[in-house]
């Protein structure tokens, strides 16, 4: 059981920011290796192999990763501009760029005309929002966030949403606020990162009745409970389930092979390692 090519749905080089182990000797690369080793990697430094862009590419060259999608962050804590994140990946067949905005950092006119720059200039293929790490703290039904998933929906492109333990606050990544948002905006693909872990049954919950609604567990399909991503997969949502290493947080290698005897049935692990990613962020790969 094995899938011929893979899309990597969320990866982020080290040398992007110290968040992602940067600096050697900082507590931030500490992080990065006790996160690696709650979810199972076995080499806890491997991220360093992308201290720059040579090592990043080498490493997806290496592990035959046919697109890896860089993911943007635009918190209090992290930002990543949407040029940045367009630098990154241009000239490089094998990354894809997706763009970030915060609206209550921006104001609505100004993220509405920066989400339309990202895509239609950049050519960014989906627009990351995290209302559990932003400021103020808030939902991903947040009023402020519906004019995002609106310009995303008109611009024919995916919002991504984080979620996951590490939020500040667990009651503001919960997925019943998804659910809101999936049938406020029925044409609007809505990827979910992290998959809304520890939230799983909740999360297929809101899959199961919205088929707009895509989850990429990454990493976290390795945490107890995660067996339930793969029986949703090889159930009724074997199209919105997507493969993500989470790279720096996991190695790309280890991850793809780990996923492959996770029980995906035959067939599903091609949809769930490529086909999947490549038509929700209509790519040509």
């Amino acid at each position: 059981m094995a899938s011929k090519k893979v899309i990597d749905m969320r990866s982020r080089p080290a040398f992007l920011h110290d968040f992602y182990g940067k600096t050697r000797g900082t507590p931030e690369f500490e992080v990065v290796k006790w996160l690696n080793g709650r979810v199972g990697s076995r080499d806890l430094e491997h991220f360093t192999h992308s201290k720059n862009i040579d090592g990043y590419l080498r490493d997806i060259k290496e592990t035959r990763i046919t697109a890896a999608v860089v993911v943007g962050r635009d918190t209090p804590g992290i930002k990543h501009s949407n040029d940045e994140i367009h630098d990154l990946v241009k000239g490089h067949k094998e990354l894809v760029g997706v763009g970030s905005i915060d609206p209550h950092r921006w104001g609505v006119k100004a993220a509405i005309d920066e989400v339309e720059r990202a895509v239609r200039q950049l050519d960014l293929k989906a627009i990351n929002v995290e209302p559990g790490f932003g400021s103020p703290l808030c939902k991903a039904d947040d009023p402020m966030l519906f004019p995002i998933y609106d310009a995303c929906a008109q611009l024919g492109v995916p919002v991504s949403i984080m979620s996951g333990p590490t939020a500040p606050s667990l009651d503001m990544v919960t997925p019943t606020a998804v659910g809101h948002v999936a049938k406020a905006f029925p044409k609007l693909s809505i990827i979910c990162y992290h998959g809304f872990y520890p939230y799983v049954n909740e999360i297929i919950g809101v899959a199961f009745r919205w088929e707009n609604v895509f989850i990429v567990p990454d990493m976290y399909i390795f945490a107890p409970g995660g067996s339930l991503y793969v029986e949703a997969a090889n159930g009724c949502m074997r199209h919105q389930i997507l493969f993500g290493s989470s790279y720096p947080f996991r190695p790309m290698g280890q991850s793809i092979n780990d996923y492959r005897t996770l029980g995906f049935a035959e067939g599903v692990i091609d949809d769930v390692m490529y086909g999947n990613a490549k038509r929700v962020l209509k790519l040509g790969v």
